[in-house]
């Protein structure tokens, strides 16, 4: 029992109420301190967790009674109809010139932490923030605030410290690291995340997190928030409230193409001495109070040592707070209010006005530690050195990749200019052969010539093709097939001759059209004719043949060849069966793609004996021209 006598005498009195128990419990407290104390300021939050002193409990209630000399209140309760107004009305409403610290508690579930800093912040950010939203014990079913001895279960209550000589130093402890790769924001309204990259988001947490924990959020796995970076700094968002859609509201926004990782819980850090890493030691030695408003998500982490990281406060001055659903900060360098998830967040309070007096921080006891412990810190420490690793091989992966990517970027630069160069001189050298047989007659050097002109010219075509093809906008026109090859058989006819090889062509009509591409259909045409060319044994005939089945043009190109032994990997890209030949293996490759692109079935069938490769056109009839 409290002995209320001890505090009347007392004007300027601070309470602060952290109840982990029912609203009824609360209720009767309240009235019980304001009966005795009615000139006090009272505020209160239900609790996922109780600080007093060294210990940490849960399902109690701390009533922390700070009394000042030089400081007076003003409180206020606000609800209005969004986050950001109830930020602005307790900004426009309470602060004043010599305001020097701000103390909110929201509601857990309904208010967005991110949006009512905001509001404060636009009427005036040079106030530090601090205190935390509402928990109920990982219920997330309601919770609770009050002002006075009254409690409410939706908007904000907030009290203002004023003086001219309080000492206000604010700090927080993140200690939650990223790992695993980056994912990004798909879909998001606020602070409702709908797809994280390409997932639903209860559908990503159980991909990384498993099933259990997404059937179970947001009561488990708050431990494992997103992580973001905003202006250099880290900052998690816990999940607070599952959907039946399968999105997720988090405690505090996230934008759309936010790149996040899976933040996990570092022990070792968290187990370091938190006064040495939050505070130097000249600036905590007047401190009168400490109030530490912590993540639930760090008790829940790490239940049984957690009592370590409030210790050393204790040992300084009087110490008291709560495990929130989210805290807020106040960073003194960047002169803003950060809302923030996972962190233990530190006031340090002093009225005090003489010179300081310079004292050791306390050092932790090393035995304090349990061997459970010393695992789960040897267990992080593992965690964090495989994710550095793997983040350092990604890193060198995604240079080598650039430097890959920008080496195909100069090749295709080189070839595109190569095949510029080329066509110039290939057509003067093709003119010149007509203009010399025109004139003189062939013979056998310029038939050689001639071959291998219209060779390099094939390849030429190939290459052009691969090039461009993105870049130019391709018009579909009814073409009549029967010509196409005829004219295409008489440009290769003297290679083949020089092979010993004659071709055989066959056609069911005399004009049979089809609704397609030329280029790409001279493409596949004449890469099978180069390649019956190649491979056909010498002293033989290529056959050619086109004919109407149903709605559909069959193309038949056959020739006594060797068997192809790897009818999938004939169409891949660089593969040659028969080394001997000269060429890159890319003729049949570009043919597929050509074909899946334009719909073509292909059909290869090769024996001992014969080699055909087949393709039929489909539904021509709904694009052709009468024959």
């Amino acid at each position: 029992m409290i002995d209320f006598n001890k505090f009347k005498s007392h004007k300027n009195l601070l309470i602060q109420v952290f109840c982990g128990q029912s609203k009824d419990s609360l209720q009767k407290i309240l009235d019980e301190i304001k009966k005795n104390l009615p000139s006090s300021f009272i505020i209160a939050s239900s609790t996922d967790g109780e600080i007093y002193e060294a210990s940490v409990n849960t399902l109690s209630t701390i009533i922390s009674i700070s009394s000042f000399e030089n400081t007076t209140f003003k409180a206020l309760y606000v609800n209005e109809n969004s986050s950001f107004k109830n930020g602005i009305k307790i900004a426009k409403t309470l602060i004043e010139e010599d305001s020097k610290l701000l103390i909110c508690f929201t509601d857990g579930e309904k208010t967005n932490g991110e949006e009512f800093l905001k509001g404060i912040e636009e009427t005036n950010n040079k106030i530090p923030v601090c205190g935390g939203m509402a928990a109920d014990n990982a219920s997330f079913t309601q919770t609770f605030i009050a002002l006075d001895n009254n409690i409410y279960t939706k908007g904000a209550v907030a009290i203002v410290l004023n003086s001219k000589i309080l000492d206000v130093k604010t700090a927080f402890n993140f200690n939650w690291s990223a790992i695993g790769i980056s994912h990004k924001i798909d879909e998001v309204k606020g602070n409702r995340v709908y797809k994280i990259s390409g997932l639903k988001s209860l559908d990503f947490y159980e991909k990384y997190l498993g099933e259990y924990v997404a059937k179970s959020l947001p009561a488990t796995g708050i431990e494992f928030p997103l992580i973001v970076k905003r202006n250099g700094l880290s900052l998690a968002r816990a999940v607070i409230k599952k959907h039946k859609d399968g999105s997720l509201s988090f405690a505090g926004n996230l934008h759309k193409n936010d790149r996040v990782k899976l933040g996990f819980g570092n022990i070792e850090l968290i187990m370091n001495n938190p006064l040495k890493s939050l505070f130097k030691s000249s600036n905590i030695n007047n401190t009168q109070s400490f109030f530490i408003y912590s993540c639930m998500a760090r008790r829940r982490y790490m239940p049984n040592i957690i009592d370590l990281e409030i210790e050393p406060f204790s040992k300084i001055a009087p110490t008291s707070g709560f495990f929130t659903y989210g805290e807020f900060y106040y960073d003194k360098n960047k002169q803003s209010n950060q809302f923030l998830n996972q962190t233990l967040t530190v006031v340090a309070l002093s009225e005090k006005e003489e010179a300081f007096i310079n004292k050791e921080l306390p050092n932790k006891e090393e035995n304090q530690i349990s061997e459970h412990a010393r695992s789960l810190q040897a267990l992080t420490h593992l965690i964090q050195q495989s994710a550095n690793d793997y983040n350092k091989q990604s890193k060198e992966l995604e240079e080598k990749t650039l430097y890959s990517q920008q080496l195909l970027n100069l090749q295709k630069q080189f070839l595109k200019h190569s095949v510029h160069e080329t066509n110039t001189p290939l057509s003067v050298i093709m003119g010149n052969i007509d203009m010399y047989k025109m004139e003189f007659g062939k013979n056998r050097y310029i038939s050689n010539i001639e071959i291998a002109m219209k060779t390099l010219f094939n390849i030429y075509d190939d290459l052009s093709y691969l090039i461009r093809k993105d870049h130019i906008n391709r018009v579909k026109h009814n073409i009549n097939i029967v010509d196409f090859l005829r004219s295409r058989i008489d440009f290769f006819s003297l290679i083949a001759k020089k092979a010993k090889l004659d071709f055989n062509f066959e056609t069911s009509k005399k004009q049979i059209f089809i609704y397609f591409d030329e280029t790409k259909l001279q493409r596949i045409v004449d890469n099978n004719l180069t390649n019956a060319i190649k491979y056909t044994f010498a002293n033989n005939i290529i056959d050619v043949s086109i004919k109407i089945k149903e709605a559909d043009v069959i193309l038949k190109i056959s020739s006594p060849s060797k068997q192809i032994l790897d009818k999938k990997k004939i169409f891949e890209e660089y593969y040659q069966e028969q080394t001997s030949q000269n060429g890159f293996g890319l003729g049949l490759n570009l043919v597929k793609r050509i074909c899946e692109e334009e719909s073509v079935k292909i059909e290869l069938e090769s024996n001992e004996n014969l080699a055909s490769f087949i393709y039929t056109f489909k539904d021509i009839t709904n694009e052709n021209t009468p024959t």
